[in-house]
């Protein structure tokens, strides 16, 4: 057995400048055996520095002619925990024990990155990364102890770690652009790169290993000039300049926190980002966020004096009832645009109507989640649906060119009783279906002369694509069925 003390005892006296012979003497070994020594010491010190490295024998073990049953278990049943699968071992013969299966199931299983993952530090006012997270929620208000989804944006600045956080509804592109508003306005200014995972709201897609921004996502950039920057598909490691946003939240702000309701979640939310998370001794920079911010601030491109429109602009009809709708809820409109299609601006807190024209027409609050009334911005205490005047259904049929000109006549000349309701009606497929659609639809019962509100519906549900995927159900007014009685 090699004896470390006696070859230290030797090496180092050699190095005092003792001979062989009087460390022979001293020692009482051999001069061979003193020789050996200090010939495989200088070796090591003049050729490597490194100790070689023992390589361990690979040794048998029991569980070694069921690694293929294992594989074969699992191929079938993915997802089959560590005691499935040695209740498995064991009816197959297996007579080793549990604690060997689950180590070589870990070691299989384990996931985890071949490459090594390097922090890379930028300088002040460089780059932000943003992010989303789901968590469910206990809230205790009512005592029933309701679960719910709640989901975080987060907002990091990357030199000085100062965060944003907010909760929203969902992860739409308009979301994220309104976050990100909220995000600079909070820390009082724009950094030269924003970095996100690869979400659709940022990317559309991937060509020959390049990102293609979204179009709308490119301007909003454009309008605070900041750099797009996103992480390629499947390297989630990429974005770890961010330093996993959500952990200190998990650990500081829902550990051990009761929430009565999402109001009572979001006053204890801003209250932890202000007194917790900004003065906290951050883990990497050893400094409170807050402070690094003070250095980080001069470096942030200001703000602009007007921020990015995030509303959402849709073209919807007006129906029957004199209203657009949006989203479970009617926004009244004047009676004279029944059956236009007229563009609607929804922002955070309104929803904005216009005429065809351009011209604003009705302006109301967005309707709040769970609203009962869904009527917002008339009394409905009559109960009556408005009506249009005769003569602007005529000229709005009109409008839509020579054919329906025609049509009109012919609808007047062969239904002398009900032609009132038969062009009310035909007006009304304005909801639902483009005009070219129902020109088409009025030619084609000109050609077999049959004049009838029915005959077109019938021509338009077989052959064209409604705009909503719904039939209508229109109902005479009372007053033409009045006058078509006389």
């Amino acid at each position: 057995m090699k004896d470390e003390g006696l070859e230290n005892s030797v090496i180092t006296l050699s190095a005092r400048g003792w001979s062989i012979r009087r460390i022979e003497r001293e020692l009482g070994i051999s001069r061979a055996r003193i020789r050996r020594m200090l010939g495989l010491n200088s070796g090591a010190r003049d050729t490597t520095g490194e100790s070689p490295i023992p390589v361990k024998k690979p040794g048998t073990s029991k569980l070694d002619p069921y690694k293929k049953t294992i594989a074969e278990f699992l191929g079938k049943y993915n997802k089959a925990t560590g005691q499935r699968v040695f209740e498995h071992l064991k009816d197959n013969g297996y007579q080793g024990g549990k604690t060997i299966v689950g180590d070589y199931l870990l070691s299989i299983r384990r996931p985890g990155s071949k490459k090594p993952v390097r922090m890379v530090e930028t300088n002040p006012g460089q780059r932000a990364a943003h992010d989303w997270s789901d968590y469910n929620i206990k809230f205790t208000s009512g005592g029933n102890g309701m679960i719910t989804k709640v989901t975080f944006f987060s907002y990091i600045l990357a030199y000085s770690r100062r965060q944003y956080i907010e909760v929203v509804a969902d992860k739409t592109q308009r979301t994220l652009m309104r976050c990100l508003i909220n995000a600079f306005i909070y820390l009082d200014g724009v950094p030269l790169e924003i970095k996100s995972d690869n979400q659709k709201a940022c990317v559309d897609h991937w060509e020959s290993g390049q990102p293609v921004f979204n179009q709308e996502y490119l301007k909003f950039a454009s309008h605070y000039r900041f750099v797009p920057l996103t992480i390629r598909p499947r390297r989630p490691v990429e974005n770890l300049k961010v330093e996993r946003p959500f952990y200190y939240l998990e650990l500081s702000f829902l550990n051990a926190r009761d929430f009565k309701n999402l109001d009572d979640f979001m006053e204890q939310l801003q209250r932890w980002l202000n007194d917790v998370n900004d003065v906290r001794i951050h883990g990497t920079t050893k400094q409170r966020p807050l402070d690094l911010h003070v250095q980080e601030h001069a470096h942030l491109q200001p703000l602009p004096n007007q921020h990015y429109d995030t509303s959402h602009v849709e073209r919807l009809v007006v129906n029957p009832e004199s209203c657009v709708y949006w989203k479970g809820y009617m926004y009244v409109v004047p009676p004279k645009y029944m059956f236009e299609l007229c563009p609607v601006r929804i922002t955070d807190d309104s929803v904005i109507i216009y005429s065809p024209q351009g011209e604003l027409i009705a302006t109301h609050p967005l309707a709040r989640e769970g609203q009962k009334d869904r009527y917002i911005g008339a009394k409905q205490s009559s109960g009556k649906t408005p009506d249009l005047p005769l003569g602007d259904i005529v000229s709005r049929l009109e409008a839509m060119g020579p054919d329906m000109i025609e049509f009109i006549g012919q609808v007047k000349r062969h239904k002398t009783g009900s032609w009132r309701h038969h062009l009310r009606a035909l007006l009304a497929l304005k909801v639902n279906y483009r005009v070219e659609d129902i020109l088409l639809a009025v030619r084609r019962a000109m050609d077999y002369k049959v004049f009838e509100y029915g005959n077109i519906e019938g021509f338009l549900s077989n052959n064209a694509t409604p705009r909503y995927g719904m039939k209508l159900n229109f109902k005479p007014n009372n007053k033409d069925n009045d006058k078509d009685q006389r």
